[in-house]
């Protein structure tokens, strides 16, 4: 009898288990449950949700994150900010995250981001063990740099890589995420007005990735931070573990120190001074005996180890640029020119980057941006992206005349249909884009590449960028099986240089899942 009231318990246990995933539902707001088909949840931490779902419209599968309380201060509300506006500045470069939707939430506190769905992330891989080949490792590492050089040429320093940044797929295609900490280095800020501030926070990175500039509290660092992080990050793919996994700012300080070779007065003139100084001296003094960083990576490849030696220089100036990394010959099996895009000139923020606004200025801000999508023309959103000699489509209406439009749509249906694939849109190419925008001289307005969406709402608050799909990129993701797969243009340029074994690749593609 009690075996039998035993398993009636159990059976409950069962039944309240089964219950809890649609429990987890009440975190996420009903117009978000209307548009998405929720599947499960990836991971949850101290600023927000993050869940696996369905786009009901596109039958897409993305990544819905919910980020709490975004505008609670003034450092939250400008992170949130930051993200979303540098995201829609870099949304054409293949290897950095893709931002598809921003839907606010009905408390007006919360937001939601629509980011395109990626397997797993870098750490994790790296955490489940041998899972990367050599192949794998250099490929990864090409287009970290390639995404790098890309963001430095607008004068925009990450300033959070590591290996839970950078987002994967069994495809071996990367992603640079979370530009919650990216900031903005462009001169055209230097216009001294009272309150800017022109040096950086030194609170940024994690502290196993953080560069020595950081980690002794100087204020004028430089796009070397980003280099550092990336030699900290090829480093722990080669080894397996992080090389420098400090317990605190000082014990980093010493393991960096402990491992580089004694850095010259001038170069720790260079980089600091005061009481930082005499902490590095006093560090270089202790560990005088020959460089630890050598032993770590005894058992890399010899062009792997010369990369990461020369990105983990204790002088920011003397390390590695990220174009200048793009030529080194760990990565020169997939390094083309032509697929290495930059910006023509700064990407700037609609509000002020070196000094600290009101959580009301954001806000503020940022709502207006998502609310001015409305009015603007289809036209002048795909003139960003495409080629002139492609017909643009009726100008859009505003939102009150959303409904009429609708309806008047099938007037040019009949017109469009005669010359649909003149009409027809191709697939974005960042490269022509960029050389058509050659001459331009001015900085690029981060305000003006978001506002230039078209954006469509609905009665519960989505605000959705008008976006073309790549059906080739989708035919390619939802395939099983491969051959060859062609690295180095992720089906943008079509060329063919590069190429990973099948036999690697579905090796990679097994562990993963």
């Amino acid at each position: 009898m009690s075996q039998v009231h035993g398993n009636v318990k159990r059976d409950e246990k069962n039944k309240v288990t089964k219950k809890s995933p649609e429990k987890n539902m009440s975190e996420i707001d009903e117009h978000i449950l209307k548009r998405f088909d929720i599947k499960k949840r990836l991971g949850k931490g101290a600023y927000g949700i993050v869940w696996k779902a369905v786009d009901k419209k596109t039958k897409d599968v993305v990544a819905i994150k919910k980020i709490f309380d975004a505008f609670r201060n003034q450092t939250d509300a400008q992170r949130t900010f930051r993200e979303i506006i540098f995201l829609q500045s870099f949304r054409n470069h293949p290897n950095i995250v893709k931002l598809h939707s921003i839907h606010r939430a009905l408390n007006n506190r919360d937001i939601y981001l629509g980011f395109e769905y990626m397997e797993t992330d870098l750490h994790n891989v790296i955490k489940r063990g041998n899972i990367l080949k050599d192949v794998h490792k250099r490929y990864i590492m090409y287009q970290m740099l390639k995404a790098t050089k890309y963001i430095h040429s607008g004068n925009v320093i990450h300033r959070d890589q590591k290996p839970s940044n950078v987002l994967i797929d069994s495809a071996c295609r990367v992603k640079l995420a979370d530009f919650g900490l990216a900031r903005s280095v462009s001169s055209m800020y230097s216009g001294g007005e009272d309150g800017a501030d022109p040096c950086l926070t030194d609170y940024v990175a994690t502290r196993w990735y953080r560069a020595p500039e950081i980690l002794i509290a100087s204020k004028n660092y430089t796009k070397g931070i980003d280099m550092w992080s990336l030699g900290c990050i090829l480093g722990e793919m080669l080894t397996g573990k992080p090389l420098f996994p400090g317990t605190s700012t000082v014990n980093q300080i010493e393991r960096i120190m402990a491992a580089l070779p004694k850095p010259s007065s001038e170069d720790i003139a260079a980089v600091c001074s005061g009481y930082g100084s005499s902490l590095i001296r006093e560090q270089a003094a202790a560990h005088s005996s020959s460089s630890s960083l050598t032993n770590q990576l005894a058992t890399a490849p010899r062009d792997a180890s010369d990369l990461v030696r020369q990105l983990l220089l204790f002088n920011p100036a003397k390390r590695l640029s990220a174009d200048s990394a793009l030529h080194h010959e760990y990565v020169a099996k997939f390094h083309r020119e032509k697929d290495e895009v930059t910006l023509p000139s700064d990407v700037l923020l609609p509000l002020r980057d070196d000094k600290q606004m009101s959580v009301d200025d954001y806000r503020n801000k940022l709502y207006s941006i998502m609310a001015k999508g409305f009015g603007n023309s289809c036209g002048a959103s795909r003139k960003m992206h495409y080629s002139k000699s492609h017909t643009a489509a009726p100008k859009s209406k505003s939102f009150q005349e959303t409904s009429t439009y609708t309806q008047d749509m099938s007037k040019y249906k009949t017109k469009l249909s005669t010359s649909a694939d003149q009409a027809r849109p191709r697939v974005n190419r960042p490269v022509k884009e960029y050389k058509s925008d050659q001459a331009i001289s001015k900085p690029i307005k981060a305000t003006k590449i978001f506002e230039r969406q078209d954006w469509l709402e609905n009665c519960s608050g989505d605000y959705i960028p008008n976006r073309i799909p790549d059906k080739r990129s989708q035919q390619r993701r939802n395939s099983t099986s491969f051959s060859t797969i062609s690295i180095g243009g992720d089906g943008f340029y079509g060329q063919r240089h590069g190429v990973i074994t099948a036999s690697a690749l579905m090796d990679l593609r097994t562990s993963i899942r």
